[in-house]
């Protein structure tokens, strides 16, 4: 192989979010935010369709929107602990809505698309963690409900939130966690 990368291999074979509990400040700058996102947008877009949009969550946003999300749990029928737990999902130094937002195509099917805005989610806490900041993508309470999510986060019809990306300063590394049994989940047509 001519164009092998042993440092990016290397980085594949070991990378793990960190959970945004860990997350301190400072998060990243409006530069490196735009440059970690430049990043993420190198996604697989069969059509060039671009079928996603960033939103930026900043420290004075996620705490305006901390208490409404608390309580648009609680007015959902849940639990104070889960009202809780969503809340302090957005204690976060800062978090990346990446929007699936499909585009009308005769070629592209709306499921190609959705798999382009995962493929963002993805870019985008690689590249975080590449970066040496912690990183983890997370959905929740704020990204599964519509109602929340087309208020508060502005969706539009057809829109999605396809992940929360939290990123900020990396705290301790965390442990190392059970892979998949390959065998058990490969197999080969030949």
């Amino acid at each position: 192989m001519q164009h092998r990368n042993e440092q990016a291999l290397a980085f594949l074979a070991t990378r793990r979010s960190h959970p945004p509990k860990t997350l301190t400040a400072p998060a990243p700058d409006r530069d490196e935010i735009l440059r970690l996102l430049g990043l993420a947008a190198r996604a697989p877009d069969h059509g060039k369709l671009e079928p996603w949009r960033f939103l930026v969550l900043t420290r004075p946003a996620l705490d305006r929107l901390a208490p409404l999300l608390h309580q648009a749990v609680l007015d959902a029928g849940q639990d104070r602990a889960a009202a809780d737990k969503a809340a302090l999902a957005f204690a976060s130094p800062v978090i990346v809505a990446v929007i699936s937002a499909p585009v009308p195509s005769d070629k592209i099917p709306v499921w190609e698309q959705i798999l382009s805005a995962g493929a963002v989610c993805l870019g985008l806490v690689n590249a975080a963690l590449a970066s040496g900041w912690g990183a983890a993508w997370l959905t929740g309470f704020a990204a599964a409900d519509e109602g929340f999510a087309r208020r508060h986060l502005g969706l539009r019809d057809g829109e999605r939130v396809a992940g929360l990306v939290h990123v900020g300063t990396r705290g301790a590394v965390p442990p190392e966690r059970p892979r998949p049994d390959l065998a058990a989940k490969t197999g080969w047509l030949e």
